[in-house]
């Protein structure tokens, strides 16, 4: 392992993760899989952000929502991808210091936004079910771009300050990042100077932000469940049909944080290398796969609205 004093000196890191003895072959296959889905994702956010921009029936809050998501869906894949795909052809797996910073960074402010609009889209649903008739004067044009625009700048800013504050400043005494991207947690692990305000700034962020937006979903989907126990049938048809693709997303970035959280935190190198390296891109490559699918094939709106543009070249 390359030792150095301190973070200055710092020029490279070195991926571990890729460390297997495939074949050239597979190897090729990987990076086949790889860039379906990178073209995938690529080709069904930007459908879909055209659909909605362009359809003047689409612009309601939900789908304004909507389109901030597959935004952000393009903007986290772009940090992963095509970093990916080089390295998995790449026979030495080194990353220059600045560009390891910078992945962190976007992939960081990826998922901070995610959480954020998945919560906000669950507070517009209660909003539309539970006050269908001051729906349109309590979700109005103003709040939704003040919403998205603080969910983005307080994103980005916060990453900023997490970053350069409080990791760059840290004396490294090792460069093996033991995966196939840049993870901010494998460099503070690296750390010979003390972490204790990185750890307290993480447990703050944890119990300020991460569980005040679980409460608002919770207490959202709470009264929307209430109501739909005691509310008409179209009632009920209303909420399944919008509630199930966002719950769906909920429930699946959920899932890859968690098996994130699982494969940094926790000794997992009993498990096989493919294994480990799938838990770990699972949060930034279902989501942005998924995301679409859900939302093209569950919303009648979209999916009637994408059928015409694909087959008949109209919006």
């Amino acid at each position: 392992m390359a030792t150095m004093k301190n973070s200055t000196q710092l020029s490279y890191f070195i991926l571990g993760a890729y460390s297997y003895s495939d074949t050239r072959l597979l190897i090729y296959l990987y990076f086949l899989i790889v860039l379906i889905f990178y073209i995938s994702i690529i080709c069904s956010n930007v459908l879909l952000i055209v659909v909605i921009c362009l359809n003047r029936s689409l612009h309601e809050p939900m789908y304004i929502f909507l389109c901030s998501l597959f935004v952000n869906e393009l903007f986290g894949s772009t940090g992963l991808f095509p970093f990916l795909l080089v390295q998995i052809l790449s026979d030495i797996h080194t990353v220059s210091a600045p560009f390891c910073f910078l992945q962190i960074y976007c992939l960081y402010s990826y998922g901070v936004i995610e959480f954020f609009t998945l919560a906000i889209m669950g507070y517009d649903r209660y909003l539309a079910i539970c006050y269908p008739l001051q729906y349109n004067s309590r979700m109005t044009y103003n709040k939704i771009a003040v919403f998205t625009a603080l969910i983005w700048i307080y994103s980005l800013l916060i990453n900023v300050v997490a970053l350069c504050g409080l990791t760059l400043p840290l004396q490294l005494c090792g460069n093996i990042i033991n995966k196939v991207y840049c993870d901010n947690y494998y460099v503070v692990k690296l750390a010979c100077s003390d972490t204790l305000v990185n750890n307290l700034f993480g447990l703050v962020h944890l119990f300020t932000v991460t569980f005040g937006l679980i409460i608002l979903i919770l207490y959202s989907y709470m009264r929307i469940l209430k109501v739909c126990f005691y509310g008409s049938k179209q009632t009920r048809q209303k909420a399944f049909s919008t509630c199930t693709p966002h719950l769906a997303s909920l429930l699946n970035f959920s899932l890859g944080a968690f098996f994130e959280i699982v494969q940094s935190r926790f000794n997992l190198n009993y498990l096989p290398n493919i294994l480990r390296i799938f838990l770990s891109l699972y949060w930034l490559t279902c989501q942005p796969l998924i995301n679409p699918l859900l939302y093209g094939f569950k919303m009648s709106k979209i999916r009637i609205v994408c059928r015409n543009l694909i087959f008949e070249g109209k919006i």
